[in-house]
């Protein structure tokens, strides 16, 4: 089996997940994207979706999904998103497709968080895959010597610029053994908008796409 193939069965296996006459948080990425294909089958028995990208709202829109506005909603009951890497806690690195601060919003008025990924992307320690950091323009140099006084490595991630109109700071060289406390310290530096640790906010469900399958851990 392919790894888009395991990321395939990930996502139609969140289906399970979606309750009938709801609103479902949709996140970002190539996972994602098999999810939204699966949601397409199901779409006369939901309201709608409240979307983290505007790439997936496009992708939602065509497959002619109502999408609400995050400030129209005051809960949801499912969230459906990938991540970069995840641990065994359930704490994550996301923000690879520069999502990372939608992706957290709507996270944060769900009640239910399914993260849907390949097994590739489980980790003992987070880091290896660089720590994305959503920043305002003026401030990247600052953030970045800020960074550096933590340990990590920033490398501006060229010629993107976020759904907000932000950039983002990518952070290398990190091992991160506490990343309640690693997400607490990059949110306290003026600039940052977000960093990409889903650790307060982590998942309650995990779907693994294995050559077996998905594999579902509540």
């Amino acid at each position: 089996m392919t790894q888009d193939e395991m990321k395939k069965a990930a996502g139609w296996a969140a289906l399970k997940y979606v309750e009938k006459g709801s609103i479902v948080g949709v996140g970002t990425g190539s996972t994602v994207n098999h999810f939204i294909d699966a949601l397409d089958t199901i779409k006369e028995d939901i309201k709608g979706a409240v979307s983290s990208s505007v790439a997936s709202t496009e992708r939602l829109k065509q497959l002619d999904i109502e999408v609400f506005d995050c400030n129209d909603v005051t809960s949801l009951d499912v969230y459906v998103d990938g991540a970069d890497e995840i641990n065994a806690a359930r704490e994550m690195i996301k923000g690879g497709g520069a999502a990372l601060t939608r992706e957290k919003i709507v996270a944060a008025i769900s009640n239910k968080f399914i993260c849907i990924v390949d097994g590739t992307k489980a980790v003992d320690v987070l880091g290896t895959f660089p720590l994305p950091v959503e920043v305002i323009p003026m401030a990247r140099s600052q953030v970045g010597r800020e960074i550096v006084k933590l340990g990590g490595d920033p490398v501006y991630r060229e010629g993107v610029v976020t759904d907000n109109g932000n950039i983002i700071i990518d952070v290398h060289g990190l091992s991160i053994t506490n990343p309640k406390e690693l997400e607490d310290k990059f949110n306290s530096i003026p600039g940052v908008v977000t960093v990409g640790l889903f650790a307060h906010r982590g998942a309650d469900v995990v779907i693994t796409g294995t050559p077996e399958g998905a594999k579902i851990e509540e």
